[in-house]
Formats: C-alpha cells, sequence, structure tokens
C-alpha cells in the first residue's frame, strides 16, 4: 500500500474543524427535526446549501469565525524541517 495516498493523508486543523461543525450542526438539527418541529429541517437544509455553496466559491463564513477563534489553516511547517540536515 502506497503512503502517499492523499485520501490517507493527515486532515488539516481548519478541515476537521469545519466537518465536526457541519456534521454537529446536521445531527442535532436532524434530531431537533424529529423531536421537537419540523422547522428544524430548514437549518439541515441551510448548512446543506451552505457546504455546497462554499465547494463552488471557495468561501466559508465558518472557516472565517474560526480563523478568529484561533483555529490555525494550515500546520506551519518550515520546508527545512522537514528535509532535516543539508
Amino acid at each position: 500500500m502506497s503512503t502517499n495516498n492523499p485520501s490517507c493523508a493527515p486532515m488539516r486543523p481548519m478541515e476537521r474543524a469545519i466537518r465536526a461543525l457541519a456534521g454537529t450542526f446536521v445531527t442535532v438539527s436532524v434530531a431537533l427535526g424529529y423531536f421537537v418541529s419540523p422547522y428544524w429541517f430548514l437549518f439541515t437544509l441551510f448548512v446543506g446549501l451552505n457546504l455546497f455553496q462554499s465547494s463552488i466559491t471557495k468561501w466559508c463564513l465558518a472557516e472565517q469565525i474560526l480563523a478568529k477563534l484561533g483555529v490555525v489553516k494550515e500546520k506551519e511547517v518550515s520546508p527545512t524541517a522537514e528535509s532535516g540536515s543539508q
């Protein structure tokens, strides 16, 4: 098995936070829609539309909010640290 497979690469902190936030919102809104009121399914629709919109425009409001809260966009690794001694 190749270790260069991008699907096996570790996720960046921002990507992981976005997925966790979206998954939490969808799960909670579906539970609320089932147990409380069907109007909560509109929130599920809103989350799905935002995910779709961000895939097209490459702009995500949640990413900006999480960045202001201190979630880093990418692991900050210097190129010299990866290559070792020269």
